[in-house]
């Protein structure tokens, strides 16, 4: 078992459904969690598929919450965008880009394939200090609320059984094997250091 509590990044590409929705949970059960967005923007469902609400990261939840309300406050909170948004301030001010932050996490936890590759991409080319290893896992999470919630569970009950190993770095494999097999997904999985 790590000596230390678990240091967990949960990262998608927005930092809003997803990665918040396994913050939120990680949190509430103790972990050291905080979590990420990977694009170059913050995108939100708009009125139709084509003209998505587009914002900074440097935009709070709560500028976006009331920018939302301002445009069309029944289609926001039919959606379920304003609820998220509301889920979110609680947890934290403001969504964050992975690529900004320097912190050494020992799990970083991606919510799809393409967000896996920009973490990878990002942590190999970052200069190596401390040689201190990460594992970063991908857990393929479609990107509605019902789906957040169950691999928000997943990741979690990923987590503790992680926390709980004798050693990390020689039974992971087997460990995310066990998960493929139980939840019936595939997981990626890569060593990078810091």
């Amino acid at each position: 078992m790590p000596s230390h509590p678990l240091r967990v990044a949960v990262v998608c590409s927005s930092n809003q459904n997803r990665s918040m929705e396994a913050h939120n949970i990680l949190s509430k059960r103790g972990f050291d969690v905080r979590s990420f967005g990977t694009g170059s923007h913050v995108k939100l469902p708009g009125p139709a598929p084509d003209k998505p609400n587009v914002y900074d990261f440097k935009t709070t939840y709560e500028q976006m919450y009331n920018d939302l309300v301002r445009k069309d406050k029944e289609l926001y909170t039919q959606n379920g965008i304003l609820h998220m948004l509301d889920r979110n301030k609680r947890i934290k001010s403001r969504p964050e880009r992975f690529q900004s932050c320097k912190e050494q996490f020992d799990l970083v936890i991606t919510c799809e394939e393409r967000v896996y590759d920009q973490v990878l991409e990002d942590l190999s080319s970052r200069e190596q200090e401390t040689f201190t290893p990460v594992h970063v896992i991908n857990v393929d999470i479609q990107d509605n609320h019902e789906e957040a919630t169950l691999g928000a569970f997943l990741i979690c009950e990923l987590c503790q059984c992680i926390q709980h190993t004798d050693d990390m770095e020689n039974e992971m494999d087997e460990l995310l094997q066990d998960f493929e097999d139980k939840s019936n997904r595939p997981f990626l999985h890569t060593v990078c250091f810091y």
